[in-house]
């Protein structure tokens, strides 16, 4: 029996030991399949993090182009400079010769590498090749360079918003840096050796190399010869009429293209101010897509094209101005506190009457007033593909008064930016075809492929061709009132001029504070390009749109038409010039009367009966036709 029963204990003990080894290789089976399947691939990346060291290849960007193939930003190799601690032999030598070399403090370098707590230290980013050649020639044991990019463009500070700039990180920051992005940054590539376990280099070892792919090509729709001249001027506008900033552009009235666009005061692409985020972040807006303005009379193109489209106004109708109306018991003035009396829409139109617009807002009605500025685009996005833009303000619908709609009638009560108003000028004045505002051309991959086309949508507005005409006719008259292409001698522009006041960011209006804009197109009857100009509180003694911007789009569209070597519509056309007389002391009638011998119109500003004073001075040569200043 006792036989019998430790058979029986030895067998249990076999069985057990069996099942036990079993379970044992099936767990490492398991583990096995967790390690190398399931956690192969990571373990293995940790596996060659700890026996290697690597170092990134920063992908040199895209060069962006203007429309010409002019390059306006391009990418140029320099280097990041790194310390192995644990490799470094001298470290006196070494500290002395990075900080000479990097302009870099002697005892922040020294610590940085002797600690040799850390593998490998950053010393510093985007080295220029100069300084890491004479390091790499003194054959230092533990310091390294990495390629990678930085940014040159070649202009400066021209077209500082529209391009922007990148971080040292080699990524966009504004501008189209950062807008196309995604685009332009390429792919990095990186390059590592074999190293043992406290860091140091194997010597011998095998190295490996994957070369960075550079990124895509912008090329822009901007004109880099518009943009000179636009710029120019704006500089000009910034000196001589001491403005808190100044914004303009020119576009393609048919296709949308902006070819030049820009605000001052503007900042050095190559030379950034980082040391005052709150400058470079205000200069480098696009002001003319990111901030929205009360637009004042230049939106009457807007309210004129609307009212002829819906026929409740005809080029012949008169309208008599008293010098304000009233409506809803309130009463709204206009400009010319005497009134400018009987005239028809063309004259009305040229004299920027304030009476005859809120005329035809009241004519309009909320509901036609509405659904045209809606067809326009007033109240949202243009698509414009620049980051940051404004959709502008306007009232509810439902809210709107008399009051309210005569005001916006004349470009009152009413905010949008100036890109809004371009977009919508373009819809009117091109026949009511709608085209996205864009400033991309195209894109293309490094073997000249284009992989991205710039959006131009093409669909029907709520403007005829027959309003259109009538429009290009109210704007060539309402600049050409010394006779026909006379605004710039010999071509034939149209255009109109605004002034509005600034209001306070608590509300009310900003005692005098003035926004002046012109917004111009050439040619008149069929518009390709149409410029626009705004002076945002000139502080030089004016502030009317026709004394601060107007002569400014002059200088710009005649340059304008040299570049493109345009032919004058008209060779015969002069300019005649009278010497501006002494007006001040005089009423404000005497002094109309003779102004209006001379051919001059005036801008009033005041209420009095008596002028004090006078822009320009007396005995200054002004062109026939021009718009002068009387201050009462």
């Amino acid at each position: 029996m006792q036989k019998i029963s430790t058979t029986f204990s030895l067998k249990r003990r076999i069985f057990a030991i069996t099942v036990a080894i079993f379970f044992i290789f099936c767990a490492l089976v398991v583990r096995l399949f967790v390690l190398q399947i399931i956690s192969g691939n990571s373990l293995q990346s940790k596996a060659t993090d700890q026996w290697t060291r690597d170092l990134a290849i920063i992908a040199p960007r895209g060069t962006i182009y203007d429309c010409l193939g002019t390059s306006l930003a391009v990418s140029y190799t320099t280097y990041n400079v790194y310390v192995r601690a644990r490799e470094v032999t001298k470290p006196s030598e070494v500290a002395y010769a990075l900080s000479r070399e990097l302009d870099l403090t002697f005892g922040n370098v020294y610590q940085k590498i002797t600690d040799r707590s850390q593998s490998e230290v950053l010393i510093k980013m985007q080295v220029e090749s100069e300084a890491v050649e004479n390091l790499y020639n003194k054959h230092f044991d533990g310091v390294y360079f990495a390629e990678t990019a930085n940014r040159y463009y070649p202009f400066g500070n021209l077209l500082s918003q529209v391009l922007g700039f990148i971080s040292v990180d080699n990524e966009g920051q504004s501008g189209a840096e950062a807008y196309f992005n995604d685009y332009l940054k390429g792919e990095d590539g990186y390059s590592f050796v074999q190293s043992d376990l406290q860091g140091k280099e194997i010597g011998g070892s095998l190295r490996y190399y994957v070369p960075a792919t550079k990124g895509n090509d912008l090329y822009l729709t901007i004109d880099n010869n518009m943009q000179l001249i636009l710029e120019n001027v704006l500089e000009q506008i910034m000196t001589e009429q001491k403005a808190q900033s100044v914004t303009g552009l020119i576009m393609d009235a048919d296709s949308g293209e902006m070819l030049a666009l820009s605000s001052k005061p503007s900042f050095d692409l190559n030379d950034l101010p980082r040391d005052d985020i709150d400058a470079l972040f205000d200069q480098s807006k696009v002001k003319a897509v990111t901030d929205i303005y009360e637009p004042g009379s230049t939106f009457k193109i807007l309210t004129v094209a609307a009212a002829l489209e819906e026929k409740v106004v005809s080029l012949d109708d008169r309208f008599y101005c008293p010098g304000y109306r009233i409506i809803d018991g309130e009463r709204i003035r206009c400009w010319k506190s005497i009134g400018h009396g009987s005239q028809t829409l063309v004259e009305a139109f040229a004299n920027s009457c304030n009476c005859c617009f809120m005329d035809l807002a009241l004519r309009l009605g909320v509901d036609n007033f509405y659904k045209y500025m809606t067809g326009f685009g007033l109240g949202t996005k243009t698509g414009i593909d620049i980051s940051g833009e404004a959709s502008g303000i306007m009232m509810p619908k439902s809210s709107v008064r008399n009051v309210d709609l005569a005001r916006m009638g004349f470009g009152h009560a009413i905010a949008l930016t100036p890109i809004q108003l371009v977009k919508a000028v373009a819809t009117i004045v091109n026949g009511g075809v709608v085209n996205t505002p864009h400033i991309l051309l195209q894109i293309k991959d490094e073997s000249g492929l284009s992989i991205k086309e710039g959006k131009s949508s093409d669909k029907a507005g709520v403007i005829s061709e027959d309003t259109a005409q009538k429009v290009n006719y109210l704007l060539e008259q309402a600049e050409n009132k010394a006779g026909k292409y006379t605004f710039v001698e010999g071509y034939n522009v149209g255009g109109k001029t605004g002034t509005a006041q600034k209001y306070k960011e608590t509300g009310g209006i900003d005692q005098g504070k003035y926004i002046s804009s012109f917004i111009g197109t050439y040619p008149a009857d069929d518009p390709k390009f149409i410029l626009f100009i705004m002076v945002d509180e000139p502080s030089n003694g004016a502030y009317y749109g026709s004394i601060v911007a107007a002569p400014y789009g002059k200088i710009a569209f005649s340059q304008l038409f040299e570049y493109l070597g345009e032919e004058k519509q008209d060779e015969n056309a002069k300019t005649e010039y009278v010497e501006m007389p002494q007006l001040v002391g005089q009423s404000l009638a005497e002094g109309a009367v003779i102004l209006k011998k001379l051919g001059l119109y005036y801008d009033l500003d005041g209420a009095g009966e008596i002028i004090t004073a006078q822009l320009p001075p007396p005995n200054t040569s002004i062109a026939v036709g021009s718009t002068i200043v009387l201050i009462t």
